[in-house]
C-alpha cells in the first residue's frame, strides 16, 4: 500500500516520506489493499472483479462470523449487493481475451457473467468465433451458451452468434402497411 505515493514523491525528489507502518496478517493487508484501490474512481471490470474476490477470499480465510455471507458485507461497504459482489467475482473465471473485451466494453458485464460459466475450452471457442465475425454475445446469447455447456462447438457457437446477425437484418412492416 502506498506504492504511488512513494513513486510521486522519488519523482517530486523527495528523499524521506512520512509513512504509517502497520503489522497486518496477508488476509489483513490484501483487505486494506482492495479497499484502497476500490476508491480509486475508474477502474475496469477486471480490476473489480480480482480485487472483490481477493477480498472476499481473505475475509473467508480469516474464519470470522459475521451477520451476513462475506459478499453481502462487502457489498454493503461499497454500496452494491451481495448478488451483484457475487457476479463481479464470476468474471474472474473468464478467459483473459474475453475479460479484455469486458475491459473495453465490446461484452456487457452481464453477458461476460454467464459467459463464465463455460469451461476454459468453450471459452477460446467462444472467443474464435467473436474474433472471426466481429460479433459479439448479447444476454440472450450468453444464456443459450451457458445451457449447452458441456455440448459446445465452433458451429454451435456459430450458429448461435450468427443467428443475431440474421435477426438485425429483419425488417419490421407495421400491420396496418400490410392491410393496404
Amino acid at each position: 500500500s502506498g506504492h504511488r505515493r512513494k513513486r510521486a514523491c522519488e519523482k517530486a525528489g523527495l528523499e524521506e516520506m512520512p509513512v504509517i507502518i502497520r503489522e497486518l496478517t496477508d488476509d489483513e493487508s490484501a483487505i486494506l489493499m482492495v479497499d484502497s484501490n476500490n476508491q480509486r474512481e475508474e477502474l475496469l471490470y477486471s480490476e473489480k472483479a480480482w480485487a472483490y474476490r481477493i477480498k472476499y477470499e481473505a475475509l473467508k480465510h480469516q474464519g470470522k462470523k459475521f451477520l451476513e455471507n462475506s459478499a453481502e458485507q462487502i457489498g454493503k461497504e461499497s454500496d452494491k449487493s451481495g448478488r451483484q459482489i457475487k457476479r463481479y467475482i464470476r468474471l474472474t473465471f473468464l478467459q483473459e481475451d474475453l475479460l479484455d473485451l469486458v475491459d473495453q466494453k465490446k461484452i456487457a458485464f452481464r453477458v461476460a457473467e454467464k459467459l463464465s460459466f463455460l469451461t476454459e475450452t468453450e471459452q477460446n471457442i467462444l472467443l474464435e468465433a467473436i474474433l472471426e465475425h466481429k460479433v459479439y454475445p448479447n444476454i440472450d446469447m450468453a444464456e443459450k451458451l451457458k445451457q449447452m455447456s458441456g455440448a459446445v462447438s465452433i458451429e454451435r457457437v456459430e450458429e448461435v452468434l450468427l443467428d443475431r446477425k440474421l435477426k438485425s437484418r429483419a425488417t419490421s412492416i407495421p400491420v396496418k402497411n400490410i392491410r393496404k
